[in-house]
């Protein structure tokens, strides 16, 4: 659709942007329905995302992304929450209403859509996790897990005090089966990798720019685990390709990519998303990298 004096913008709000693919795919849903939304990119950490907030207020956005590393952060700029976020403490949809910020969180949903499609084998009771990070992404994902029965969940992350916190949040405000890894035992953390039927890699190694890096040796994975990336470009990390040589079955951050992307669609313009346009552009742009 053209850009007009009616179009409404949405910013993705985060750094590093170059990886995603977002814009590609929530503008090909805008132009299929038919929706005067416009997606674009806006690199801001943290020290300047106030200003980039204050000026959005007083144009014409119907709301702002949120990715890493501004997640948590943004949580002190908003003036409402939804009940699902304010328990996570953390958002990656803001919708602008009457100049206010409503903070949502869509990416737990986002995940646990994917996961239940492509992991139908792992009923969350008796299924134990580990998430390799607990920023913006694990603390929803992990969120979402414990809401919805998941039978323990193992948090590392070389930032204690962002461990811990996520640990509290857990325990406190869903259920308590949260544990904190300590960072200082490469054999306690083996142990746990071990117990875990779901590896999580929330830390964002292996994007571009760490592709060379991985949260965990390939020796503390065992062929009867999934392993999760949350991201998809690259298609197959370092950590994901060494556990499919493990013998693991992989998933990495697509699909979650794609429904949390539908729930925010949702949320911007009030429309259901067309999820399988949406599908197709994302598989379209890999297969011109040659990642499927």
């Amino acid at each position: 659709m053209p850009v007009n004096i009616n179009t409404k913008m949405i910013a993705l709000l985060g750094k590093p942007l170059s990886q995603s693919y977002a814009a590609r795919m929530q503008n090909a849903a805008y132009r299929a329905a038919g929706i005067n939304m416009l997606y674009f990119y806006s690199e801001v950490e943290n020290d300047h995302l106030l200003d980039v907030l204050n000026g959005i207020r007083y144009m014409s956005f119907a709301g702002c992304a949120i990715t890493k590393p501004n997640k948590v952060e943004v949580m002190k700029y908003v003036d409402e929450v939804d009940p699902l976020a304010k328990k996570m403490n953390a958002s990656n949809t803001l919708v602008l209403k009457d100049g206010k910020f409503i903070a949502y969180n869509t990416d737990g949903l986002g995940f646990l859509r994917a996961f239940q499609e492509d992991a139908p084998e792992h009923n969350l009771p008796d299924t134990t996790f580990i998430t390799l990070g607990a920023g913006g992404a694990g603390r929803a994902i992990c969120s979402v897990l414990a809401f919805n029965g998941a039978k323990k969940i193992y948090v590392y992350d070389l930032n204690t005090a962002t461990a811990d916190e996520l640990v509290k949040d857990i325990n406190d405000n869903f259920c308590p089966i949260a544990e904190r890894v300590d960072i200082e035992e490469a054999a306690f953390l083996k142990g746990k990798v071990a117990e875990s039927n779901v590896i999580m890699n929330n830390t964002g190694l292996g994007m571009i720019g760490s592709s060379d890096k991985t949260p965990v040796p390939k020796d503390f994975l065992n062929p009867d685990q999934l392993c999760f990336d949350a991201t998809y470009n690259p298609a197959k990390t370092r950590f994901l390709l060494e556990a499919e040589q493990v013998g693991c079955k992989i998933m990495n951050g697509l699909g979650m990519s794609l429904y949390q992307g539908a729930e925010q669609i949702k949320l911007w313009s009030g429309q259901d998303a067309p999820i399988e346009v949406m599908r197709e552009e994302l598989f379209t742009i890999l297969s011109h990298r040659g990642d499927v």
